[in-house]
């Protein structure tokens, strides 16, 4: 290897050293079940472990009930320790290290779900579940904040080497955050420094829960996506306060599920195909009829992160994680190399091919061989998130709208 090449060289996250710089993103795999753990969700990272990533991202895991928006998340609790576990003894056999993303989907979830009326930063309705929402109390978020906290003991109880903060993408702390979502009167409301305040008491507790033996990353957004968001400035406090909060590294990402869900993963939704693995009707065909105005088109290109990226790289002296359009080793060394993030994340390239790391390292002009049709993310509400190209006999309307999504693309 070129010696101006890091790309697969150590590098650590805190007190946790990986082989190499590349990480799995926490892209919601839709592989538990009952919120435990399953086979396939064991199969999936380990055979990322074995394609050689530095270290693979178990999603989305809710601290708590009223956390869950959906049957195949995970519900991080004692009781799925030794399954976890399970996961992650393979994934170190196979030397990759292990961390696993902690969240509160906040105002994203049904009563049904979350055993609850759906809560969030401010009362009020969530057309994009649809649901009615009630804003936290006080006392309420000081014991949310907790539960950040013991969801990290539980991680370690289960061998995970780091912990992935959610708060970007409108899950609840981002709902804090950006002032789309919060219209509190107290000191949790109003300006900027108000709305930080549980992501710090989260951060806390999260910190530490940590202590000197286990990584923590935070993923936050860049920018919401959308005009009465957070914009890059403010992002940027928030990440400073981030650095301030010890964080070990930062992953920079982007978008609100509940207003611009494609500004995080670009590309146009499929949404036929998301359609037809729905099973509520009535959601079926509204979302036929009007998902192209619900799920507005963000352009795919490489490295679509990359511009906003390199203004926190500017104001941030802490590691940060890029994500966002890695496609090929060429990217991967531009983002490493270049660009100065001490590491990345991917989604999709390790859908589509989990030994895709191992084959970067083997030929440094490799490519991805995923097309960003975007199936994967049209059916992982609704089933396990899957690549097209791997998934036989598909219906004949879903085979139609990938061809056109392709002659779109220019392929």
């Amino acid at each position: 290897m070129p010696q101006d090449k890091k790309l697969f060289t150590p590098a650590s996250i805190g007190p946790v050293t990986l082989r190499n710089r590349t990480i799995r993103s926490a892209a919601f795999e839709g592989m538990g079940k009952n919120n435990n753990p399953t086979q396939a969700l064991k199969d999936y990272h380990v055979s990322v472990a074995k394609g050689g990533v530095g270290m693979t991202t178990v999603a989305y895991a809710g601290i708590c009930r009223s956390a869950l928006s959906f049957d195949s998340q995970l519900w991080l609790r004692p009781e799925i320790v030794s399954p976890l576990r399970e996961i992650t003894d393979e994934v170190h056999a196979n030397g990759a290290k292990a961390s696993i993303q902690i969240g509160h989907c906040g105002n994203m979830t049904h009563m049904a779900t979350a055993g609850c009326i759906p809560v969030g930063a401010s009362s009020g309705l969530n057309l994009y579940s649809p649901t009615i929402v009630r804003g936290l109390r006080k006392e309420e978020i000081k014991d949310l904040a907790k539960k950040f906290g013991e969801a990290v003991g539980i991680a370690r109880d289960a061998g995970f080497d780091c912990v992935e903060v959610h708060a970007g993408h409108g899950y609840l702390i981002s709902q804090f955050l950006s002032p789309y979502t919060n219209h509190r009167h107290d000191e949790y409301g109003g300006n900027l420094q108000n709305r930080m305040k549980f992501m710090q008491e989260c951060m806390e507790q999260v910190m530490k829960a940590a202590g000197s033996d286990m990584g923590v990353l935070v993923k936050v957004n860049m920018n919401d996506g959308f005009k009465s968001g957070l914009q890059e400035e403010d992002c940027i406090k928030v990440a400073l306060e981030l650095e301030k909060s010890g964080a070990h590294a930062l992953v920079l990402s982007g978008g609100f599920v509940s207003k611009a869900p494609m500004y995080v993963m670009r590309g146009k939704m499929p949404i036929y195909t998301m359609t037809h693995y729905m099973d509520q009707l009535w959601l079926k065909y509204a979302v036929r009829m009007f998902g192209d105005l619900m799920v507005p088109k963000h352009e795919f290109k490489p490295l679509y992160f990359l511009q906003q990226a390199r203004l926190f790289r500017e104001a941030l002296k802490m590691p940060l994680v890029y994500v966002g359009g890695v496609t090929s080793r060429k990217d991967a060394d531009r983002i490493i190399d270049e660009e100065g993030f001490e590491f990345l994340q991917m989604g999709r390239a390790l859908l589509n091919d989990p030994g895709f790391v191992n084959k970067m390292k083997a030929d440094d002009c490799y490519k991805s061989g995923c097309d960003h049709v975007n199936y994967c993310i049209a059916r992982m509400y609704s089933r396990d998130m899957a690549c097209y190209q791997h998934t036989p006999d598909l219906p004949k309307g879903i085979n139609k709208e990938i061809n056109q999504i392709l002659q779109r693309n220019g392929k």
